[in-house]
Formats: C-alpha cells, structure tokens, sequence
C-alpha cells in the first residue's frame, strides 16, 4: 500500500517542482529526495496478546514480534523565496500513535519569504511541542517518555517564523487544533516557539499551546494551556544532557470536581555518554502526574478511586552507530504506575509496572 501511494505521489511532486525550478530562483534552488527505515524487534513482560499493541503504544508497539516501526519519504524543495516538504510515512508506530485522518501524511506545507530573516508557512506540520520528537534518529532514546505520547504529535495551521540569527528562533503558530489536522469544533489553538543558544553547548526552548478542544456544544470553557521547557547541555565532549518540564492546565476539568482546574506536570531527564565514535550509552528518567484523567485514559484503582495515569520510568540503552546515517540500539525500561494503579498483566497477576525491551536497526538516505 505504502508502495502505492508513493508511486502516485512521486510523479505529481517531480512535475511540481520541477515548473516551480523554472523560475528566477532555479539558480539557488534545490529538490532533495530523502528516506527512513526503522526496523525493531520487542519484549514486553505485560500480556496483551498476539499481534496486539501494547499500552501507551508507540515505538516498537508489539511484543515478540519482528516489526517496522517506520518507512518513510521525503520530498523537499528550497528556493530564495519559496520553499515546499511533504512526507509520506507507515509502520507500527504510525498505525498506533499517528492520526487516523490522513494517516499516511507526516508533513505537506509550503512557506513564503515575506523577509530575509520572516518566513510565513502553512499547511501540516509535525509538532512544535516536545521534550523528544516523533522518530527514533531524532532522539537519543528509541522509546518515547509517557508524557511525549500524550503531547501534539502532528498539527495543522500556519506558522510565522522569525531566525535573526543562529542563537534565536521565534514562532507563532495558529493551528486547528491539540493534535489534530481536522478541527473539530470552531475554535483556533494558538502556540508560540521560543528558542534561544547562548553557546554552542547549551540551549533552552520554550513552547506553548493554548486552546479549547470542547465541542461547541459545551457551555463552560475547557481552555487547555501546555507549557513546555527544554534544556540542551553539553557537559563535556562526551557527555550530553537533555531535559524537559511540563505543565499543562485545562479548566473545569477535575474528576472530584468538574469546575475546577485540573493540571499535569511531568519531568524528563536523558543523559548520553558517547565512550566511543560510534558508540554510546544513555539512560532516562521520566515522571509524570495526570490525576485528573485530562489527556490519559482514567483508571479505576486498587482503591475504587478514578485517578488518570501516575507513572515514572527508568531506560537505559546501547547505542552502535554503524555509520553516520544508521544505528542499531539495545534499549531496556521498566516502566511504574502508582502501587493503586495495576493495569499491567503478567502470568495472570495484575501489576503496576512492566518491563520492555527493544532492539532497533535504523538508515536514513
């Protein structure tokens, strides 16, 4: 299917890019083709059963099981004035945790130059928001933390960027919606990027989204406000840092009392020590509190209480760069509800966390 569909695209992007080449601008343009495998095979001590996601499914989702997390194509067109991406994508982890309404798009938008440093875009993008990205080659770890899973992934709109230079990067972004490419109420979501490198080794990046996801047949407001602060820090040569903090608020929203404010906070810390050239370890940690069920599934605990999802989890990985565009990753992580929280089954006793194991193959070109 996947074969398919980029059969038919490929000839439409060539012939649209090609006219587009024709212009003033052909002389500093550029039409780039580009492509991702990322193949996996899994464990996971929770029994879901054969050929079934796992919980919170999404990179390497199926126990036991040979699998392809993603394939995907890229097709890009930069010009002075213009510039054009759209990705065709499939796999496990867009079957699991991608949109079902045009499922195979990871992004189609084009922008124009209004000035030098001020680009206008439009169209669908991936996400703004994020301590950790879509795609294993773009962070360090291969699993993602809970709190990224629960987070925009993929959005539509027009963005306005703003690069003065290479320390700085400002956006503001007005989008259909929390994760979503097709409204479903009439309201807009707004977001901003906000980007700053003091060094060469340090970095901090602030985002944001604020709207309300209610149908427009509820009466009281649910305005959700996502904050999100990322740390990038090079500590040494070797050793890298990446941290994130979370909180988001959604008004009239608690499940104790739905006219008051519900909130989830979460914390992420990564570390990765390259002890080779082509090969490095890492560990994170991640935590992350929803009480109030706002965006995780509600849980009836051990104590008859409904609660949303209270977790911490701990990943330690080996990572082999075979060449500077493929690796292959051994990665481990034992994943913990709160005690009251057993939704992990294992040899027929329920529990309150799970264990995984992943091994990843992955080449880009």
């Amino acid at each position: 299917m996947l074969r398919k569909v980029i059969l038919n695209f490929l000839p439409i992007l060539l012939l649209s890019f090609a006219g587009v080449a024709q212009t003033k601008d052909s002389a500093a343009s550029q039409f780039r083709l580009s492509a991702y495998l990322d193949a996996y095979y899994a464990r996971y001590s929770d029994s879901v059963g054969v050929g079934n996601f796992q919980k919170f499914a999404a990179e390497s989702p199926k126990h036991n099981e040979l699998g392809l997390n993603v394939a995907q194509i890229t097709a890009s067109y930069t010009a002075t004035k213009v510039r054009a991406t759209i990705t065709l994508h499939y796999g496990d982890l867009i079957t699991s945790a991608w949109s079902p309404v045009y499922n195979m798009i990871q992004e189609a938008n084009m922008g124009i130059q209004l000035h030098p440093k001020l680009w206008l875009d439009a169209g669908f993008f991936k996400t703004h928001i994020g301590t950790e990205a879509l795609l294993p080659k773009d962070n360090i770890a291969t699993s993602i933390s809970i709190i990224t899973l629960y987070e925009p992934w993929f959005q539509s709109g027009a963005k306005l960027t703003y690069a003065p230079n290479d320390k700085y990067l400002f956006s503001l972004h007005v989008l259909n919606g929390y994760n979503t490419f097709v409204d479903n109420n009439s309201k807009k979501s707004v977001g901003i990027t906000a980007f700053y490198a003091p060094t060469d080794k340090m970095s901090f990046g602030y985002y944001n989204l604020v709207g309300d996801e209610m149908s427009d047949t509820f009466k009281s407001s649910h305005v959700r406000f996502l904050n999100n602060l990322v740390v990038n820090y090079q500590i040494t040569p070797q050793l890298k840092a990446l941290a994130g903090f979370d909180y988001i608020s959604q008004q009239n929203s608690q499940i104790a009392d739905a006219t008051k404010t519900a909130s989830i906070y979460s914390a992420i810390l990564t570390l990765k020590y390259q002890m080779h050239k082509k090969m490095s370890v890492y560990g994170r940690f991640e935590m992350m509190s929803d009480a109030d069920g706002m965006l995780t599934p509600v849980i009836t605990d051990a104590a008859g209480k409904l609660t949303g999802v209270k977790c911490t989890g701990y990943t330690a990985g080996f990572e082999a760069k075979i060449t500077e565009s493929s690796y292959f990753r051994l990665e481990g992580r034992d994943l913990l509800m709160d005690n009251d929280q057993q939704i992990f089954r294992n040899d027929g006793n329920m529990k309150s966390s799970r264990l995984e194991c992943m091994f990843n193959f992955g080449i880009w070109f």
